[in-house]
């Protein structure tokens, strides 16, 4: 017998279960299917294996980097310190733990039922949910409207193969509680530079090797020329603008080749963790049969989420990129809200923020200076330095600026890139200006708190109006 619905979502990760909540919120009997095991799946990879225990960790680096480089500064000695990774990973499992089992109160509190099982459409679009445990019986789910939010996984590439023991992904990591000597992680973009960021912290020897140009390729170029610095100073070895080739992974210890205009190096390891991107789940899922259009390995969709089958969306990673827990929560809500004839905005994919959580932190929005300049705009650019500004001086934290991307003729902001201390939390300023078309002038004009670090963005603005105070 089959089950009605309003709503089945695939998936309870940060587009899935956000999804579903809005849904029960607006009065549609709604259920979210999940396949990795009974509520601890819950929150998908980013609460569990990625975002949320990857960033915990990196707040362990940032205090171990802080106390060992500038404590004597601070005024606090360190004497007889000790970097405990294990502590670390227990605290960052914790945190996972505890919002893993808040998703469960919060389904329970909207009236969102959860289904455990590999959920799949049917040529009817209803969702037959397969047992994971043996024995078990499948369920079918007569769904008047299906929002797939099946994530994606790590990706490889011959030769490099994951084992999680000498080649590990980002799961491994999160885990690794005794550290080598030598690690090399391929692969600059924010997963790769964030775990970089946290093995050198607690000590280990980190190489970087990224194929393209500059570390976080897809930023702005001075972001990553100025994050490569800044690596560099505490030690790390930088290989922009090289393969790898091999490994020989049964020497001891490994040997990686890689190569690039130089020629060819070998690099002594202790470990390779593969930061190479993603790849979208959407194998077994039937969407050939109930009619959902692929493109490029990803779901195709519309602005409302929408795919190419009347009564099925899909949000998150599994839709295309840019591939962000926040973008996928944001399409959720947006897909349930037009399943309920709510009215929402459609999605803004030119407005979704990037960041990355690595020391310093960096964060995006909009267009990249050369972007900007291809796509035909005739433009002003300012860049403020936080090595002038005072709130970050007070926090021992300088390095870096907020730079703004303008049209000169109204002054509309096209762009905005910064790297510096908790610029993760600046970003937000800088969507909402663009979400109401607020130009350079009214972001001046707006009295920022003082000495704070949201100040470096109206500064960032008046130095793109020719108008600096600070600099």
């Amino acid at each position: 017998m089959s089950e009605w619905y309003n709503v089945v979502v695939i998936g309870a990760g940060p587009g899935g279960y956000v999804a579903a909540i809005r849904a029960a919120q607006l009065g549609l009997k709604t259920a979210c299917v999940e396949a990795n095991g009974y509520e601890g799946g819950l929150g998908g990879t980013c609460l569990n294996w990625g975002c949320i225990p990857a960033k915990a960790l990196l707040e362990s680096a940032g205090l171990a980097q802080t106390v060992k480089s500038q404590g004597a500064e601070f005024g606090v000695r360190p004497i007889d310190v000790e970097y405990d990774m294990s502590a670390a990973v227990d605290r960052s499992r914790a945190i996972s733990e505890k919002l893993t089992k808040g998703i469960g109160y919060l389904f329970k509190k909207n009236g969102v039922e959860s289904v455990f099982g590999h959920g799949r459409l049917t040529a009817e679009r209803d969702v037959v949910v397969d047992p994971t445990e043996p024995g078990g019986e499948a369920r079918i789910l007569d769904a008047r409207h299906v929002i797939v939010a099946t994530g994606a996984v790590m990706k490889t590439f011959p030769g490099f193969e994951l084992d999680g023991e000498k080649v590990i992904g980002s799961r491994e990591a999160l885990e690794l509680r005794e550290l080598p000597k030598r690690m090399v992680v391929v692969g600059a973009g924010f997963v790769g530079v964030e775990f970089a960021d946290v093995f050198s912290a607690f000590g280990v020897e980190v190489t970087v090797v990224e194929a393209l140009d500059t570390l976080v390729p897809l930023e702005d170029p001075e972001i990553g020329k100025t994050l490569a610095r800044s690596f560099k100073k505490r030690g790390m070895e930088i290989r922009t603008g090289t393969m790898v080739k091999a490994l020989q992974r049964n020497s001891s210890p490994m040997v990686l080749t890689v190569e690039s205009s130089k020629g060819e190096e070998r690099i002594e390891t202790d470990l390779v963790l593969m930061a190479v991107g993603r790849q979208p789940v959407t194998e077994g899922l039937g969407l050939e049969e109930a009619g959902v259009q692929v493109a490029d390995g990803f779901i195709a969709i519309d602005e409302y989420c929408r795919t190419s089958a009347e009564t099925v969306y899909a949000v998150g990673d599994v839709a295309g990129p840019p591939m962000l827990a926040h973008k996928g929560s944001h399409e959720g809500i947006v897909a349930a809200e037009h399943i309920a004839d709510a009215n929402p905005h459609p999605v803004r994919y030119d407005n979704i923020p990037s960041v990355g959580y690595c020391h310093p932190e960096i964060a995006s929005i909009g267009l990249s200076e050369p972007a900007a300049a291809e796509a035909g705009h005739e433009l002003k650019v300012g860049k403020f330095p936080l090595g002038a500004h005072g709130r970050a001086l007070t926090a021992g934290h300088n390095e870096g600026f907020i730079k703004i991307v303008a049209d000169s003729e109204y002054g509309e902001i096209l762009g905005v890139h910064m790297i510096g201390h908790n610029v993760s939390e600046l970003i937000a300023e800088a969507g909402v200006a663009r979400m109401l078309e607020a130009t350079l002038d009214e972001v001046a004009a707006h009295a920022h708190a003082h000495p704070s670090m949201a100040e470096a963005v109206m500064e960032a603005a008046f130095v793109t109006l020719g108008r600096a105070i600070h600099v």
